[in-house]
């Protein structure tokens, strides 16, 4: 499979990507990579996906789907969200903390020194201080940047608006009175050119309307927002940087690893599907599939497989009712589906 990485890592992001594997039927743990309908790589050369090119080409939704009588699990995979925050203000500072405590890293763009200081106190990855449109111009955007438009002035918001709006983008929020954004909307549509459909997906005013009034509580309503939209689109990180670097580390790379991902759940359960982690022969594990006795036991399958020197794909199910839930550690009932896939 260390060739399926080499070929995910260099996708284009902003493609229409899809990761494929056959979960139950006779084609079992065949996998592929397709790219604007391409087939760039498949576990079985000439396999399932071949045979079935034009009925997995439209795909364009996460989850289960059954293709000529097989159930294959579909991903969307993208790469490491990150967020974009324009201005280093009071509002931007919580937004900063939150979004590192997610796991995003966080590009923060201020022209003002002092306020640019206070972004990289705050937790920022990056910041640049710059005007904001010389700063934008070194963000390319793609479909996993987030941005958040929170800058000291009206001037400073419809600038930034209209250079971001023109970028690949996940995200473009802005703040303001909705008095304030219709007059943005019209200056940028009317007089600057800037596509209409674009301008009327960005979210203005930025963040849920949970009635937030402090710049903690903004800040909560934005990520909330951000978190919303993250969900609904069906792109996940699938393997993240972590993984992706700990896979393809020359000193590691042919050090067998199995990766464990819950393909199916239904009830209540701790994640959903598309939740991964790695395991190594020794027990060691990156991020969780949700923790507890299910997790330990997914651990131990995919040791007993590494170090038995097993290489074919496995199922592991798990169905608990409340009263099994309890006894066996997991918090509430729910049946969960792993997929155990050897690496390396």
């Amino acid at each position: 499979m260390l060739a399926f990485f080499e070929r995910l890592c260099a996708v284009d992001p902003n493609a229409r990507n899809a990761v494929l594997t056959v979960v139950d039927g006779a084609d079992f743990g065949d996998k592929c990579l397709l790219s604007a309908g391409e087939l760039l790589w498949e576990r079985d050369d000439g396999g399932f996906f071949a045979r079935n090119i034009d009925a997995i080409r439209p795909l364009d939704r996460g989850g289960t789907v059954e293709i000529d009588g097989q159930r294959v699990f579909c991903e969307l995979p993208g790469r490491e969200k990150q967020l974009v925050v324009c201005g280093g203000g009071h509002v931007s500072i919580p937004v900063i903390r939150i979004a590192r405590m997610m796991g995003m890293p966080v590009t923060v763009l201020e022209d003002r020194p002092a306020f640019a200081e206070n972004a990289r106190n705050a937790g920022a990855d990056r910041v640049i201080c710059a005007p904001f449109e010389a700063g934008l111009a070194q963000i390319p955007g793609d479909a996993d940047t987030f941005f958040v438009i929170v800058t000291r002035g009206h001037g400073s918001d419809v600038r930034c608006l209209n250079a971001i709006s023109r970028k690949p983008h996940a995200y473009i929020g802005m703040i303001g009175s909705r008095r304030r954004v219709a007059l943005v909307r019209e200056h940028l549509v009317g007089k600057m050119g800037c596509d209409p459909a674009v301008i009327d997906r960005v979210h203005m005013p930025i963040g849920l309307d949970i009635g937030a009034q402090t710049p903690e509580e903004i800040a909560v309503a934005i990520m909330a927002e951000i978190i919303q939209v993250r969900s609904r689109s069906g792109r996940n990180a699938v393997w993240t940087k972590e993984m992706l670097k700990a896979i393809n580390d020359p000193a590691t790379r042919n050090v067998p690893k199995a990766s464990a991902t819950v393909v199916a759940r239904r009830g209540s359960v701790p994640r959903d599907e598309g939740a991964r982690m790695l395991v190594w022969p020794d027990g060691r594990a990156l991020d969780t599939i949700g923790g507890g006795l299910m997790e330990h036991e997914v651990v131990e399958t995919a040791c007993e497989r590494l170090r038995a020197g097993e290489t074919a794909p496995c199922l592991q199910r798990f169905s608990l009712d409340a009263g099994a839930a309890a006894e066996d550690g997991m918090a509430c009932g729910g049946e969960v589906t792993v997929l155990i896939e050897i690496i390396g």
